[in-house]
């Protein structure tokens, strides 16, 4: 069970992955979390370096998704902006909206990719469908009640799997 919890690929940030490897790897839909992945709490809509970023990936070919447990308000401006598609208030780590892009897009499990800087909300979901996890460093330190509680657990996970060798926090890897 505790080895669900290990991400496939483990990076600093959504700007050190090798996205070209996860294309040679037959990825084609990557499902970005927000809050902390991709911005901080305290960003309302998305900077020059992210826009770039997303438009690169579109040039390539990639289907992108932002998936959230955030409000609509939230998600909305990062959608419209970034130009992809989204769900909010998904209410992960439940895999139900995981099972809409999967089932709505007809790919295998193995050609999506899920990025985020939680444990349990990201790599565990994508993990238990199968896809590839990617877990990221958050970039903010605002975070909402939840996810605060969320990282209590997590840091119980990593150290359970810092003791059995399986990972260690800022021990990157692809």
């Amino acid at each position: 069970m505790i080895c669900k919890f290990v991400p496939d690929i483990y990076t600093k940030s959504i700007y050190t992955i090798d996205y070209k490897m996860l294309k040679k790897q037959k990825i084609k839909c990557l499902i970005f979390d927000l809050d902390n992945t991709i911005a901080p709490l305290t960003l309302k809509r998305p900077d020059k370096k992210l826009i770039d970023l997303f438009e690169e990936l579109k040039d390539m070919n990639f289907k992108i998704y932002i998936v959230s447990n955030s409000i609509k308000k939230r998600v909305e401006p990062f959608k419209n902006i970034l130009g992809v598609d989204s769900a909010y208030l998904s209410m992960k780590p439940l895999l139900r909206k995981y099972k809409k892009i999967f089932n709505i897009n007809n790919y295998k499990d193995n050609q999506i990719a899920v990025i985020g800087d939680e444990l349990i909300n990201d790599v565990w979901c994508a993990n238990r469908m199968n896809f590839v996890s990617i877990f990221v460093n958050p970039i903010g330190t605002k975070e909402y009640v939840s996810t605060k509680i969320g990282r209590f657990f997590e840091n119980i996970i990593i150290e359970k799997l810092t003791n059995k060798k399986l990972f260690r926090k800022g021990k990157y890897y692809d």
